[in-house]
């Protein structure tokens, strides 16, 4: 069974803020902390089995004051499954890619560029330059 508990503890700086917090979450069975309130004063302690009077006594040692506000149990809220929704038909685009025979997807073949050259120019590289003619 979970349950909420919320604790009003005086944090009057985030070193108190940070000492509650820690006090709360090492206890027994504690799943979640967090600070609320308008003043950030409350503790909330989300957990299964915590004891709410030791978690209280506990933070009333270290932090010298700390009032029990409220314990309830939590009830977790089930999802349904959503429904699927059958996707609508897409108009059938040309394709802009080309199969071959086999049916394996080759590069896609743009209508406004023609491919690519299968043929290459080899540069020739000259080692004397005619611009290093120094005297």
């Amino acid at each position: 069974m979970k349950q909420k508990i919320v604790i009003k503890v005086q944090m009057a700086c985030d070193k108190c803020k940070a000492k509650a917090m820690k006090i709360a979450a090492i206890a027994d069975g504690v799943i979640s902390v967090a600070v609320q309130g308008v003043d950030k004063d409350q503790l909330v302690v989300i957990g299964e089995g915590v004891d709410s009077a030791n978690l209280t006594c506990s933070l009333r040692k270290k932090l010298c004051y700390a009032t029990l506000l409220g314990v309830e149990e939590v009830k977790e809220k089930k999802k349904e499954p959503e429904p699927v929704k059958p996707k609508p038909e897409e108009e059938k685009k040309p394709s802009t890619s080309s199969t071959c025979s086999t049916g394996c997807i080759q590069l896609p073949v743009c209508p406004q560029y023609p491919p690519y050259p299968t043929f290459y120019e080899v540069a020739v590289y000259d080692p004397s330059p005619s611009y290093c003619n120094i005297m």
